[in-house]
């Protein structure tokens, strides 16, 4: 299967969503607040040479995977710190034959998700404070795995016409990864249009939801309910749910809305809301309806002028990157409704992929920082400094 960030127009705009109305409020109230918002870039880190695809944050340490086949790593003491690119012998990772698709970071393990059909799973082995190296513990599927499935015909898919495989391979990129909220399993992805589970105990692949879509699978999030959301070029978003008794996911709900392939889903903390970018230009909203079973359209965001092509939730706050080269940071109203916040500039290309944290670093103010990759090779660091609301301030 060819690339459907490429092919299928993801950065080529597909027209707005008419149907589904704006909740960006205009409120002339929240001109104060809106105004003392404080953002700017920190740094912007250079090293790869192609484009960053993949981000992952863990509090102390920056991953990031680009389509040069590399996972870089990148270390800040804190935030008013520069950010320093460690020597190549520690800090660079060749992965493989594909270009790094997505980051998850586990405790003292890095799953990174590939071009090349593969995930990898890296131990990270600290030497010291300032010093970490990498050795690869598994690639999933693992042999084991593989030779476990190989002799029963039941455990063979037919992936083309005069093809088979056993059904723990991924036949095509791996575009995205999700960890469970417990940890215990690993959630994958692909443009083959599956979606499997694996434990992350042993590496081994419980499940694989076959044709779980239409089209090229690019992106999935999990509630902490256990909700899993995968979103697709087919222009759906699927919820798949462990039904009570059973060994297997279930498709317990398709939602549709969008007009083009979506490219990234993100869930709120609590879990009760739903954001969905695509090449509409639009970010749906979607929130939990009073039953708490299903999920309703409260409306979209928009002002991005190009294809949505990364989301992430940092606290409670929402930032979406764009191919407008922009990203744009988003906050919910007592009202239901979003102000943008901000729009952050400084990008020559298209914005793949984000990641964020929260500094509380004083009573009236919240830090922010945002780390964005592009198809520029660059890394920025963003600092955004919100003044709390109104009723905060006088509490």
């Amino acid at each position: 299967m060819s690339d459907p960030q490429f092919c299928c127009s993801s950065y080529e705009s597909e027209p707005s969503l008419p149907s589904v109305p704006c909740i960006t409020s205009q409120l002339h109230l929240q001109h104060y607040y809106l105004s003392n918002i404080q953002h700017h870039c920190l740094n912007t880190l250079k090293g790869h040479t192609s484009y960053v695809s993949s981000l992952a944050f863990d509090g102390k340490f920056l991953y990031t995977g680009s389509s040069d086949k590399e996972i870089r790593l990148w270390k800040c003491n804190d935030l008013n710190s520069d950010f320093e690119f460690e020597n190549l012998t520690n800090n660079i990772v060749v992965v493989g034959k594909g270009a790094v698709k997505s980051l998850v970071v586990l405790a003292d393990k890095l799953f990174s998700a590939h071009q090349d059909h593969k995930i990898r799973v890296w131990k990270i082995n600290n030497d010291g404070p300032d010093n970490q190296n990498y050795t690869r513990l598994a690639t999933l599927p693992t042999l084991s795995d593989r030779a476990s499935k190989l002799f029963l015909p039941k455990n063979h898919v037919q992936i083309r016409r005069h093809k088979t495989c056993t059904w723990v391979h991924h036949v095509d990129t791996v575009s995205a990864l999700a960890l469970s909220r417990d940890e215990t399993l690993l959630y994958s992805v692909s443009w083959d249009r599956t979606l499997k589970i694996w434990r992350t105990s042993d590496f081994k692949c419980l499940e694989s939801v076959t044709n779980a879509h239409d089209d090229a699978i690019n992106a999935v999030a999990l509630s902490d309910d256990g909700d899993v959301y995968t979103g697709s070029t087919d222009k759906k978003i699927k919820v798949w749910r462990k039904i009570p008794g059973d060994k297997n996911h279930s498709l317990v709900a398709t939602l549709k809305k969008h007009n083009s392939g979506i490219n990234a889903l993100a869930i709120s903390l609590d879990g009760s809301t739903l954001y969905s970018g695509a090449s509409d230009r639009s970010i749906v909203v979607w929130e939990k309806d009073d039953g708490g079973d299903g999920m309703a359209v409260a409306g979209a965001l928009r002002g991005h002028t190009k294809s949505i092509l990364c989301l992430a939730v940092v606290s409670d706050l929402v930032c979406s990157g764009s191919a407008d080269k922009t990203i744009r940071i988003w906050r919910r109203g007592v009202d239901g409704n979003y102000s943008c916040l901000a729009v952050l500039e400084g990008h020559k290309g298209p914005v793949k992929c984000l990641a964020g944290a929260v500094d509380r670093s004083s009573r009236c103010d919240t830090s922010y920082v945002i780390y964005s990759g592009n198809l520029d090779c660059d890394i920025k660091v963003w600092q955004i400094v919100v003044p709390l609301p109104y009723g905060d301030l006088e509490s």
